[in-house]
């Protein structure tokens, strides 16, 4: 005797695999959301700026402070020692050796908490050595001022693919 498979009980819908492996990809989604919104929530967004009228401001200071560094002819030059963990290297005003302390301020890209501010304090051929452990392989905005904030030069540097850093003002 034959039985017709059309007259057997059904078994429920969740007792088939197809329903299951259709609801993966959503349920995926869900906790990607999640994850998301989880990230957006804990980590703050340090780009953003708070008062753009202040930011102005300090950005007309900066210019000052540029063609401050163009008028004194001032040329920075430096290298990062990795295994010492430290940079070295020069500043010249006109071509000769500027022997005053001044700061390298080293800007993470993304995360502030990972900048730093170095000091340097020149010999008398105007070499310098400044401590920098660990320093991290990624894109750098470099600032160098003078100990009195009154000139700087700026630059953008990448130490484990540009081997020199140079950061020469610009003739006004």
């Amino acid at each position: 005797m034959h039985t017709n498979p059309s007259l057997l009980p059904a078994a429920p819908w969740y007792r088939h695999r197809w329903p299951w492996f259709l609801m993966i990809g959503p349920a995926l989604v869900l906790v990607g959301g999640f994850v998301m919104i989880w990230l957006a929530m804990s980590r703050p967004d340090a780009m953003v700026v708070g008062d753009y009228y202040k930011q102005g401001k300090a950005i007309n200071q900066e210019l000052k402070r540029d063609r401050a560094a163009s008028r004194l002819g001032l040329r920075f030059e430096a290298g990062y020692d990795a295994a010492g963990g430290r940079i070295t290297g020069s500043l010249q005003s006109h071509g000769e050796p500027v022997r005053a302390p001044f700061h390298i301020r080293l800007a993470h890209p993304t995360q502030p908490e990972r900048d730093r501010v170095l000091e340097a304090l020149p010999d008398a051929q105007g070499r310098f050595v400044a401590a920098a452990p660990v320093l991290e392989p990624t894109h750098w905005q470099v600032v160098v001022e003078g100990a009195a904030r009154d000139w700087r030069l700026a630059g953008s540097w990448s130490w484990n693919k540009q081997a020199q850093l140079a950061i020469a003002a610009d003739a006004e």
